[in-house]
């Protein structure tokens, strides 16, 4: 036992550790898991440095140090240590509203999405269809956005049934036929709705896997509460699998119509739409906390989404297109 013991803690195999290997669940949260990640970490794990560094800068609130490290992940490639680094610039997150660097969110994100990030490609179209941080080119952004919705489709495929019988039997949702224009195909799904290819939405496909990381943060902030510092105006991002919280108030953008949720990124907002936003979302005339925001501040962070354009023509079975 001793042995095995000693070889399990070798600076090797924590160096190759996976990230179900150190997905520590957060009611188990203690000094020695913590000095186990960190001795991953002193042993050259990438992974151990994006999951310490994502649980420092958001749940111990030490920001330098969990941006540092996922700093340190994201040297290395690891392509959801770059996006969250993305993310953070985006947002300004651990700062006030001008520490927004969206020339760096949008560099951050390139390179997450030439390493295939699905969430940093949908994030990047969008950033070129709207000019947001980056010169506007829409048929670019518009590609993006197709090649994250091939992928996150593609990685679906890939981890069903091998058979095309068994695949028709347990993915109803991968037959696909072409529309009457003739312009894209749609996949089926139960019900008869379906979701085109070149959705800013993604295919109405199961849900990805979260990444240990933010299922530690989602687990984290349902046992404590929205924060441990006590600030009840902070918010969580409305993506149920996604867990980062506001560092600062009014920091993620809401959506435009309804004002009842609010995302850290529009990947999160993407994800949430086709699985429960897009039943819930109706136009609200006034938001509850209108009168205590400030104005211009607030609006550089509400999200625009299919609703807005024509909120009585959506169709709540077939997501459309983010208008900007």
């Amino acid at each position: 036992c001793k042995r095995l013991n000693g070889l399990a803690l070798h600076r090797l195999v924590l160096q190759k550790a996976s990230p179900k290997m150190l997905a520590i669940k957060a009611k188990n949260w203690s000094d020695s898991a913590h000095r186990f990640l960190k001795r991953c970490v002193d042993s050259g794990s990438v992974e151990a440095s994006y999951i310490l560094g994502m649980i420092r800068f958001y749940c111990l609130e030490n920001r330098g140090n969990g941006a540092s490290l996922m700093a340190k992940a994201a040297m290395n490639s690891h392509s959801s240590a770059l996006y969250s680094l993305a993310v953070i610039q985006f947002n300004g997150s651990g700062g006030s509203k001008t520490d927004k660097d969206l020339r760096a969110g949008v560099a951050l994100c390139a390179r997450a999405a030439y390493l295939g990030h699905i969430d940093a490609l949908r994030e990047l179209g969008h950033c070129l269809q709207d000019g947001y941080g980056v010169r506007q080119n829409v048929s670019e952004g518009r590609r993006f956005l197709v090649q994250a919705n091939a992928r996150e489709l593609a990685a679906v495929m890939s981890s069903s049934p091998s058979s095309e019988s068994s695949k028709s039997a347990s993915c109803p949702w991968l037959t696909w036929h072409p529309t009457q224009q003739g312009q894209h195909h749609v996949i089926n799904l139960p019900g008869g709705s379906g979701c085109p290819l070149l959705s800013d939405f993604g295919c109405n496909v199961p849900p990805p896997e979260s990444h240990p990381a933010n299922k530690f943060l989602v687990d984290w902030f349902s046992l404590r509460g929205k924060s441990d510092s006590g600030a009840e105006d902070l918010r969580l991002c409305s993506h149920s699998g996604c867990g980062r919280p506001e560092t600062r108030r009014h920091e993620f953008r809401r959506c435009s119509v309804c004002g009842s949720v609010n995302y850290c990124s529009r990947a999160c907002q993407a994800l949430d739409w086709k699985l429960r936003h897009k039943l819930e979302c109706t136009p609200m005339e006034q938001w509850p906390d209108e009168e205590e925001i400030d104005g211009d501040a607030d609006a550089d962070n509400r999200l625009d989404n299919a609703a807005g354009a024509a909120a009585d023509n959506v169709d709540h079975n077939n997501a459309g297109i983010i208008q900007s």
